[in-house]
């Protein structure tokens, strides 16, 4: 898993992958490809909403199916923010029967979208703006804003608040998981983690370390360039959880970059971020 300083992981797993291929690449980011409709799948309303929040007002979408209560969904995106792949996203989980919220977590510092649709991986000035919004979130950004999205969510006459909610995330997203399970111990049921940067550093605040205060189930999808990079993070987070006793999916995918999940990204890999997700939809299914 990438360190969490690191930006996205797409500057330092880009080799092999010719600037110009890349910069072409680039161009159709932001531009998600079609997500499969599942057969069955529940019709849905998503909106634009606005919450409150200690620090300001965030910017989110959410989407539910439009008959019935269902379990909340919190979705953490990645360093290129909320954004059309995470609206579709959001939008064919709520398909399967939950009411999903993605957010922007970059709310205190502009409202999304917060990086060009266009976003070029080679471009140090683009780099380097999407690199100061996430140096602004810090421990208690995250906290506080766990509370308040969950609390979102529970107000909303389309989720069950009889049942747990989940919560998921990639690449920068994949502390926030974490941190939001930990902050809401007896609200979260289950946190799904894609490419996440930064589960297990040697800092005193690493969010593998507040795994004994979650009672969520997990699944850890690890890119297999991560996993090359820190090949101990995977045994790090098994042996935190098989301590706290919670059961945790924690899987390296073959032949995946750090980035494969989302649509929209230069190395995303089809047949392996489906598989990812039916896993996703396996443990919601369980836990929530």
């Amino acid at each position: 898993m990438c360190d969490e300083s690191d930006f996205g992981g797409f500057s330092q797993r880009r080799r092999g992958i010719s600037r110009r291929t890349f910069g072409a690449m680039a161009i159709g980011t932001g531009l998600a490809m079609s997500l499969p409709r599942i057969a069955g799948a529940a019709e849905t309303k998503g909106s634009d909403v606005e919450i409150k929040t200690p620090d300001g007002t965030a910017d989110a979408f959410f989407v539910r199916p439009n008959k019935g209560k269902h379990p909340g969904v919190l979705i953490w995106p990645d360093i290129l923010g909320l954004r059309v792949a995470f609206r579709d996203m959001a939008t064919r989980l709520a398909e399967n029967g939950y009411a999903v919220l993605v957010v922007n977590p970059f709310y205190r510092s502009k409202r999304a979208p917060t990086a060009p649709e266009h976003f070029d991986f080679n471009n140090a000035a683009m780099l380097a703006a999407v690199m100061k919004l996430k140096d602004s979130l810090t421990v208690e950004t995250a906290q506080t804003d766990a509370r308040a999205f969950v609390e979102f969510l529970d107000k909303q006459s389309a989720v069950d608040v009889k049942r747990k909610v989940g919560t998921m995330g990639y690449c920068m997203g994949g502390p926030l998981v974490l941190r939001t399970a930990a902050t809401l111990p007896d609200r979260v049921g289950a946190g799904a983690t894609f490419h996440g940067g930064g589960l297990v550093t040697d800092k005193a605040d690493s969010p593998h370390l507040l795994i004994p205060k979650m009672k969520a189930q997990f699944l850890i999808a690890i890119a297999e360039n991560d996993d090359a990079k820190e090949p101990t993070a995977k045994d790090t987070l098994r042996a935190a959880f098989a301590a706290a006793k919670l059961p945790a999916e924690i899987e390296v995918y073959a032949g995946t970059k750090h980035g494969w999940c989302p649509t929209d990204s230069p190395v995303y890999g089809h047949d392996q971020a489906e598989k990812a997700w039916s896993r996703m939809l396996a443990l919601f299914k369980t836990a929530l």
